[in-house]
């Protein structure tokens, strides 16, 4: 009977999982310096079906030319052509901890005026970093992901033509030098800046050793000393404190679009007592013209076109509606959409609460 029992609660357990809003320390925060690097270089894609750059495009001949007579061969500028040369740029993330000889996904560009890199293959081409130096290598046939095709007086195109990706196309040649193991204390740094956050994961990580190893420096930042007993295995040390699990505070916050029509509010908006009614108002004009003519076998009288004018006012019904004070998101939505707002009317609805001094969160518009 009691495994009977034990086995019906695990049932149980797993149709109706516990709900947890609490997140891993390693989605929160990141160790200052453990980041990824921009890299970009400029580079030739090659083996186009006439989608290349025009001639027009002076820096794709340049660049042609200086290509090949790097190779030996002497040309003839004038003669060049480039229908199916693009030039690009090429850009990619050296991610942290990379070592020579790994492989990074590159994005190719063009910046000319080429119709289409599909088919393409690019070049050899160096990839730099802020500083100036050449940190990976890049080359490869392009992903393009799309179709164009047509005439003079059609096309047709799906996704965009001129921009693919070569996954795996470039070899990393240098390594940003990091050594984590060279720092008697780890700072995070926070992606979303908050004091309750960085004061809940200091405690979440002193419990978890027992001691008081963490301490938050601010709203964005957090020191973590290397606990005595983890002093030769760092690793193991980081590892633990990404797992631990924190609860995230967030602000009130209200984000609109008003060209989408999109709104996205937190569960932490709350609203003071307010009456909120919402009707709109539809003019309609219409211009017509008739015509009036003197009858037949008149003596006198000229045909006169004759203008009419008809207006029609329509209001729709407008409920006022009362919400209560420190009603939560659910019951803001649901009182809102009792008045059939629309999400256009809800944005104006949100500003006029907002500008009335009854919204209690940060309102954004995109």
């Amino acid at each position: 009977m009691a495994l009977r029992l034990t086995t019906l609660l695990m049932a149980l357990v797993l149709l109706f999982p516990v709900s947890s809003t609490a997140s891993r320390i390693k989605d929160l925060a990141d160790i200052e310096g453990v980041r990824s690097n921009q890299l970009v270089g400029y580079g030739l894609v090659v083996g186009l079906n006439g989608t290349g750059d025009s001639s027009s495009t002076e820096f794709t001949i340049q660049s042609l030319v200086n290509m090949m007579e790097r190779l030996g061969m002497r040309i003839d500028r004038s003669k060049v052509k480039v229908n199916n040369v693009a030039a690009v740029m090429v850009t990619a993330k050296l991610p942290p901890f990379a070592k020579a000889g790994t492989t990074i996904d590159v994005l190719v560009s063009s910046i000319g005026d080429a119709k289409s890199l599909i088919g393409g293959t690019l070049l050899m081409t160096p990839l730099d970093g802020p500083d100036g130096k050449v940190y990976a290598v890049a080359q490869g046939p392009l992903a393009v992901g799309a179709i164009a095709f047509g005439g003079k007086a059609a096309k047709v195109q799906k996704n965009h033509p001129t921009v693919g990706r070569i996954p795996n196309g470039a070899i990393v040649e240098r390594e940003v030098q990091f050594h984590i193991d060279e720092h008697r204390a780890l700072h995070y740094r926070l992606r979303d800046p908050d004091f309750t956050t960085v004061l809940r994961m200091t405690k979440a990580i002193n419990r978890h050793f027992g001691q008081q190893v963490a301490k938050p420096l601010d709203s964005a930042s957090m020191l973590v000393e290397i606990a005595d007993k983890y002093q030769d295995s760092l690793i193991s040390y980081i590892a633990q404190i990404e797992h631990l699990e924190v609860e995230p505070d967030m602000g009130a916050k209200i984000i609109v679009n008003e060209r989408t029509g999109t709104i996205v509010m937190g569960e932490n908006v709350r609203i003071s007592t307010v009456a909120v009614s919402h009707g709109n108002l539809n003019l309609v004009v219409s211009e017509s013209a008739s015509v009036s003519q003197p009858g037949a076998f008149s003596r006198r009288g000229s045909t006169v076109t004759v203008p009419e004018t008809q207006a029609i006012a329509t209001e729709e019904e407008g409920n006022l509606v009362v919400l209560p004070k420190g009603v939560s998101i659910g019951a803001v939505s649901r009182a809102l959409n009792a008045i059939g707002a629309t999400p256009r009317d809800l944005i104006a609805i949100f500003q006029a609460i907002k500008a009335a001094g009854a919204l209690h969160a940060e309102l954004e518009v995109l």
